[in-house]
């Protein structure tokens, strides 16, 4: 009883996974509910259900009118079966239907502004595309009849005027076919377009994307961001509309030709029923296994890709070193736990299908069972044996659709709990709103530091402790200390990644405080756009780009790359010193109020790093640097020194000696 209650409620908790994520794309999730979304997907099939009875009634007519011997010799059947559905209880129930749909889109109008409209549209389309295949299908079922007949009784002529018949329709449904396979594809581009978006914005807002990669990797649970935005939003998109028009497709079929199996056999019709019922169920819980191997090997498989992509971004450093053999080790530990994860999976698929393929090949001993004992009987003819053939194999493929797909599932489960995952964390961080009474206040013109107490995001070390400090215009401040004794988070906390535990941080926006790590960030852009970053690219120009280029040493790069549009794969093609440079040029391209340097200059010369901070200088900026050189002493007027224990001192550049 209790592993049943679990079961259910991992199903339940998978539909909201699902939810949440197929759901905003064509309704407003905080407006509607999911069970508002499903009734709207079963409106448009009474919608589409009404149109296409309406629009094939209409053609009947028309060609009743033109043709009425062609269409009462080899359409006699679709004709009967539209006319029962509009002398009978059929025809009222579908208008209803239609009417009820139609009611149901119009009251949810204000919900889908903002092109969901398109979206259901282009949905739409498809089913209808599907219903008139599947139209062209059953009445493929009533040809076979009419042709198997003609072979039987010899009749030459009207067999090859059926055979015509039958070509026509197969030259009308492929152009179907292929345009319902377009429109699935374009909208699964679109609403990947859609979803890659939202996911794009919510991580970059409130700093999202750094706080779901933080500095200790064992404090997040959401690895390879970069697949989940990629490869896992076009599978879930892709696999999403394929079962969504692969169910849609089925409901179709079994509609259609259920009623034609049942006016044949309903000895046949039950018996499928069972046997459907008992194959689906020994199948589904074979292929709940799959489910949790598909979800390893996502991860598995990005965890390696993104080992290469470390070699690849590294490739100098690890030539320097000669690390080939460790890097090698490593690729080949991660690509270890692809493929042992992978023979499970191969296993519990090769399982599945066997059972599968068991199940496919005792569904076709079926209607030679039961269909042979009536025939012998000779209560219908060979014509009619072969219809109920057809139309068995239609409604039997379309109840085993979901046995058919189980590999697909397995792996489209899996992708929903990493992709909703991701979706969830980053939403709620981008949802965010700051504390009234948040402990670092921005729009100040100076830096204030009062009782603050610092420790890691998650852990209880005390880095610094009652910090007491402040640093106004024109200000500067060296932070020396060991190795790891958080001079790197102090600058952190200033410039407002890190929270202090207590205490009060006062500080100037983000525009007017620039931060400029050891190893300088270059975008993936031009040489201006590396130069503006992150200012607009026409703030300036093209002489003052290069001038600046020249103030910092970097003339020779301007002579090399005289177009300052070209785009290159910059951290490979400059030296650290250059990129160190660069990030000064970029510095002074956007004046900050305050300059904050962790070790910005560590690969340059003592006159070239003089140089650049006499530029900083003149520019009359404050300046907070972390460094270890003595020479940096000179342009700091004050220093600040850690132990790493959380004891700190505040000394004046001249009474602080580097050698102490």
């Amino acid at each position: 009883m209790t592993s049943s209650i679990k079961n259910k409620t991992k199903i339940i908790y998978q539909i909201q996974k699902l939810r949440r994520l197929a759901q905003p794309f064509f309704l407003p999730i905080d407006q509607c509910t999911g069970f508002q979304f499903i009734w709207l997907l079963f409106s448009l099939l009474f919608c589409v259900g009404g149109i296409v009875l309406v629009s094939l009634t209409g053609l009947i007519n028309i060609f009743q009118n033109v043709q009425p011997q062609l269409i009462e010799k080899y359409f006699g059947g679709v004709v009967n079966t539209i006319d029962s559905i509009w002398s009978g209880s059929w025809g009222a129930l579908f208008s209803g239907l239609f009417l009820v749909g139609s009611a149901s889109f119009f009251s949810f109008r204000i919900q889908l502004k903002n092109r969901k409209w398109l979206h259901w549209l282009f949905l739409g389309i498809i089913v209808i595309m599907l219903l008139a295949v599947n139209g062209i299908n059953a009445g493929i079922g009533f040809i076979a009849r009419d042709l198997t007949n003609a072979l039987v009784e010899k009749q030459q002529d009207g067999f090859y005027r059926i055979l015509g018949i039958y070509a026509c329709c197969f030259v009308v449904a492929v152009p179907i076919r292929v345009s319902q396979i377009f429109f699935t594809f374009k909208l699964g581009l679109i609403w990947r377009e859609w979803l890659s978006k939202s996911l794009v914005k919510d991580y970059m807002t409130n700093k999202a994307y750094y706080q779901i990669n933080p500095n200790d990797e064992d404090q997040t649970d959401v690895d390879n961001p970069d697949q989940r935005i990629t490869e896992d939003t076009r599978a879930f998109t892709y696999q999403s509309l394929n079962l969504t028009v692969g169910v849609f497709d089925a409901l179709l079929t079994f509609s259609l030709n259920i009623l034609i199996l049942l006016t044949i056999s309903k000895t046949l019709t039950f018996s499928l029923f069972g046997y459907a019922a008992f194959a689906t169920s020994i199948l589904l819980f074979a292929g709940k296994n799959l489910v949790k191997l598909d979800y390893d090997q996502l991860r598995y498989e990005a965890d390696f890709r993104y080992g290469l992509v470390h070699i690849r971004d590294n490739a100098e450093s690890i030539a320097f070193y000669s690390g080939e053999h460790p890097e090698r080790s490593e690729t080949e530990r991660r690509l270890g736990e692809v493929v042992r994860n992978f023979n499970l999976v191969i296993i519990w698929r090769v399982i599945i299908d066997v059972m599968r393929r068991s199940v496919s090949y005792a569904g076709n001993f079926f209607p030679y069972l039961i269909m042979a004992i009536p025939y012998f009987r000779g209560e219908i003819d060979y014509g009619r044996f072969i219809q109920a053939s057809f139309a068995f194999n239609m409604v039997e493929g379309s109840l085993f659709f979901i046995v058919n797909q189980i590999e697909e599932l397995a792996k489209f489960t899996a992708g929903i709990g990493r992709l909703e995952g991701f979706q969830s964390k980053v939403e709620s961080i981008s949802q965010e709103k700051p504390l009234e009474n948040t402990k670092i206040i921005s729009n100040y013109s100076s830096i204030l530091i009062k009782n603050a107490n610092l420790t890691p995001p998650g852990s209880n070390k005390l880095i610094i402790k009652d910090l007491s400090l402040s640093i106004n215009n024109n200000d500067s401040l060296l932070v020396v200390g060991p190795s790891g004794c958080g001079k790197t988070s102090l600058l952190r906390m200033i410039s407002g990644l890190w929270e202090p535990e207590n205490g009060l941080i006062q500080k100037p926006n983000t525009g007017d405080l620039l931060f400029i790590p050891q190893k300088p960030y270059m975008i993936l852009g031009s040489l201006r756009e590396q130069l503006c970053y992150p200012t607009q690219v026409d703030k300036f120009s093209d002489d003052h780009l290069i001038s600046v280029l020249n103030e910092v040493n970097l003339k020779s790069l301007s002579d090399r790359y005289p177009n300052l549009d070209i785009k290159q794969d910059w951290p490979r093609i400059l030296s650290l010193g250059e990129q160190q440079r660069l990030a000064f040029a970029r510095l002074l391209l956007n004046s900050p109020q305050f300059a904050v340097l962790d070790e910005a200059t560590s690969a340059l010369d003592i006159d070239t790093e003089k140089h650049l901070y006499n530029l900083l200088k003149k520019r009359e900026l404050s300046i907070i640097s972390v460094g270890h050189r003595p020479t940096l002493k000179d342009f700091h007027q004050n220093i600040l020194e850690l132990n790493g224990k959380g004891s700190w001192k505040l000394l004046t550049a001249e009474n602080y000696n580097f050698n102490s």
